[in-house]
């Protein structure tokens, strides 16, 4: 039977870190080789780990280098056949784990496999389902986002790429999927397999402004690397018009929504329908900057109120 290793970073989560960990151990799979490494938190992160350290191929509480760091070494320490890291924030539901193992059994194939997910607020509450399309390595380079709670990964294909570069802090997932595409095929299943939290100290609300300019560093990357840089060729316009989206859709986030506004605007110049796509950037922006910003997170509430009922 597969062995599937799963790999936590931690660092000061522990008000959701024991539901990230049962959420793992209590998958009906049984070959699960759990690997949890902690930052060196100094809240009761290390207490809760330590409840389920029987349980944990390994566990580790040390000062790291940020969370790519920390999931390098987990991905070092797995033997797994399967590979996943799943954030400390961030759980599995029910029968994920079966259901990613059969999925790689039917398609020998494929190294990168990606479901649907929940996005649920600080007390669990799910309040948007996130259900992807299948993607190309061409809608990977338009930053076409797979939301990585729901991603497993061959470990083969892994190894190949050096796991992630611990240079990026923002979108090394989106980097390491494109590398990932090099290796073999991408397949999406149309199953909801996690759950995503979005809370105040999450970094896509803490530090959203810093997304976009990851964005433009993968640019560079790919321009950098011959048969990725022939295959941008072909979506060059789309492409450069996502980048400025995603640097326009976390500015917004950010609170900055002058530079949103702008940085959406570029996109419309660059190539229309990526912008037009997102025409609730530019109105969200607009209402922001007209001192109307209360109605649009009236709005958003009630349309998070709806979906939770």
């Amino acid at each position: 039977m597969t062995l599937v290793s799963i790999i936590t970073p931690s660092f000061n989560q522990a008000l959701y870190l024991e539901q990230t960990i049962t959420s793992v151990l209590n998958q009906d799979y049984p070959r699960i080789e759990y690997i949890v490494i902690d930052g060196g938190s100094t809240d009761n992160s290390v207490d809760i780990i330590k409840n389920y350290k029987n349980k944990l191929a390994y566990w580790v509480s040390e000062k790291d280098n940020g969370q790519a760091d920390a999931i390098n070494k987990g991905f070092a320490k797995a033997t797994g056949e399967i590979i996943a890291w799943l954030n400390s924030d961030d759980y599995y539901l029910e029968g994920t784990i079966s259901a990613a193992v059969k999925v790689f059994e039917e398609n020998p194939d494929v190294v990168l496999i990606y479901g649907n997910m929940l996005a649920v607020d600080e007390n669990g509450k799910t309040f948007n389902a996130l259900n992807y399309k299948q993607l190309t390595l061409e809608d990977l380079l338009c930053f076409q986002i797979i939301g990585q709670p729901a991603v497993f990964m061959r470990r083969s294909a892994l190894q190949k790429t050096g796991g992630l570069d611990p240079s990026f802090h923002f979108l090394l997932d989106h980097h390491l999927w494109i590398r990932l595409a090099q290796h073999g095929k991408i397949l999406h299943v149309d199953q909801t397999w996690a759950a995503a939290r979005y809370h105040d100290e999450a970094k896509n609300r803490a530090k959203a402004a810093e997304f976009g300019r990851e964005a433009f560093r993968i640019l560079d990357y790919i321009e950098q690397h011959e048969n990725l840089a022939s295959v941008l060729a072909k979506v060059n316009r789309r492409a450069r018009a996502s980048a400025h989206r995603v640097d326009a859709r976390y500015l917004l986030d950010g609170g900055q929504s002058a530079k949103s506004l702008s940085a959406w605007i570029k996109a419309l110049f660059i190539h229309p329908p990526t912008a037009l796509a997102r025409m609730n950037i530019f109105v969200s922006s607009i209402l922001n900057l007209l001192g109307l910003g209360k109605l649009r997170e009236m709005i958003l509430r009630n349309r998070e109120e709806q979906y939770k009922k």
